[in-house]
């Protein structure tokens, strides 16, 4: 069991960047994306300069706000060896009980957040106790979820006005900045940084990436694999739901189209971000940066009047390169002098 703890360490630790293998070798998994969008800022001034208007970049940052919030929670799945197909539907039910719930009335606020988030919460749970408890194929799970719930919100929406809106406290909110940048970005930006300590500074956190990376060292080591891939469908349910809830607040009259948006997009981010679909390995301020880079390249594109078809194929290929970035490994400057100098030698 001691072999087994220290496997899972050793591997954990790598991740949070306590062990470094021999040579001191950097590993560009989660660098590449921050390089990627820099060269994207750059060609972007070059091509299309107004893309660079603070304007301009001040009104995709919540859009990319939204999006790394829910990638965050796509991200802790698939460190879990699963995949998350019921983002778009747990993200319009959490937006159709705010407005049902609530009624659009400030004083059903705060009980239609709370519904809304417990709603997102147990269809997460849900969805862990198929795939962690039965061991049934994540894929196919959380797409047959989704379709469930697309359903069951579909039924419930008709039952109210066709423009509903969100209450005018949560739509005044939503339309609040801060030194010019949308509350939703603090928003994310917190849960990014929370995410981040949580699982680089506390035991659970390097537990859970371990459990990722090496399932049979887990199992021997006597941690429980199915209690963590539940508690990451539970985390990235109630993701969701905040994503939901900051998405309606900011466009104040959300439509069961909502959250379309989100279903390959936060795949993209997360693996974009360095997130191992192997399990175990990831960042979420470089699911952030993944994020941002998507965001910026979609609104680049569409200010340069490309049309969608060739749209998808641009950020296909945008995505196939990043991915293969993320996989090369740089070694430091050290270690290649030391190199050289024994070749020399």
């Amino acid at each position: 069991m001691k072999a087994a703890i220290e496997m899972m360490d050793e591997r954990a630790g790598a991740i949070d960047g306590k062990a470094r293998p021999a040579g001191m070798r950097i590993q560009m998994r989660f660098a590449a994306i921050w390089i990627a969008l820099a060269a994207l800022l750059v060609v972007g001034g070059i091509i299309v300069p107004r893309s660079l208007v603070p304007g301009n970049m001040l009104a995709v940052m919540p859009l990319a706000a939204f999006l790394a919030i829910a990638a965050m929670g796509q991200s802790l799945v698939l460190m879990t060896r699963g995949i998350d197909l019921s983002i778009p539907a747990i993200v319009t039910l959490s937006s159709t009980l705010l407005l049902g719930v609530s009624g659009g009335s400030d004083a059903g606020l705060a009980g239609a957040i709370v519904v809304a988030l417990l709603a997102a919460a147990a269809i997460g749970l849900i969805n862990g106790m198929l795939v962690g408890l039965l061991q049934l194929n994540a894929l196919i799970v959380t797409l047959a979820v989704g379709a469930i719930l697309s359903g069951v919100t579909l039924w419930y929406r008709q039952g109210l006005p066709a423009e509903s809106g969100v209450p005018p406290m949560l739509a005044d909110w939503g339309g609040t900045r801060l030194a010019g940048v949308n509350v939703s970005v603090g928003g994310a930006v917190i849960l990014d940084e929370a995410l981040t300590i949580i699982l680089r500074k506390t035991i659970v956190g390097r537990r859970f990436s371990a459990v990722g990376a090496n399932p049979r060292a887990a199992h021997v080591a006597g941690i429980s694999l199915p209690t963590y891939q539940i508690a990451a469908f539970v985390v990235a349910g109630l993701l969701y739901g905040v994503a939901g809830i900051l998405l309606s607040a900011f466009i104040r009259n959300p439509t069961l189209d909502v959250g379309n948006a989100y279903l390959l997009a936060p795949i993209a981010a997360a693996v974009l971000g360095g997130t191992a679909m192997s399990g175990g390995i990831g960042s979420m301020i470089a699911v952030a940066g993944a994020a941002l880079f998507l965001t910026h390249l979609g609104q680049m594109l569409k200010m340069m009047g490309i049309a969608t078809a060739f749209q998808l194929i641009v950020q296909g290929i945008a995505i196939a390169l990043g991915m293969g970035l993320s996989q090369l490994n740089i070694a430091s400057p050290t270690a290649m002098w030391n190199r050289l100098t024994r070749q020399r030698s």
